[in-house]
């Protein structure tokens, strides 16, 4: 399996992130294992060692758990956490940055509240 790492930021941290998107969108789901450190390792063509330190820093948000023995596997809950997180996080920097762009072009506030008000009642 090969896979395309980008220079832009360590491949732990890559790793980690496509581990929490697996997360989100089901692909791992919680009190499930996940691929241990080797069987990554071996699949990606990595070092076991930064396969261990994503897991790690997955373990230490708590969103990955060690069961002795068995592997790592997702904690119940983990979904609900990163989704709070995301949820936050566009609260705190999306919408701001969106405001201040409907702003510099001269958009009527309201109209564009009206126009999302639409388009998310589109399915």
């Amino acid at each position: 399996m090969s896979v395309e790492w980008n220079d832009k930021q360590p491949i732990y941290r890559q790793l980690r992130d496509r581990v929490v998107e697996r997360i989100m969108d089901g692909s791992f789901a919680e009190g499930e294992a996940v691929p241990s450190v080797r069987q990554v390792a071996t699949d990606y063509q990595i070092n076991h060692l930064t396969v261990g330190k994503a897991y790690q820093e997955l373990v230490e948000a708590g969103l990955l758990e060690k069961r002795r023995g068995l592997g790592m596997y997702v904690t119940v809950g983990a979904r609900a956490a990163l989704t709070a997180d995301e949820q936050a996080q566009f609260y705190e920097e999306e919408v701001p940055a969106f405001a201040e762009r409907v702003r510099a072009l001269g958009l009527d506030m309201d109209e564009v509240v009206q126009r999302l008000a639409r388009e998310g009642g589109r399915s």
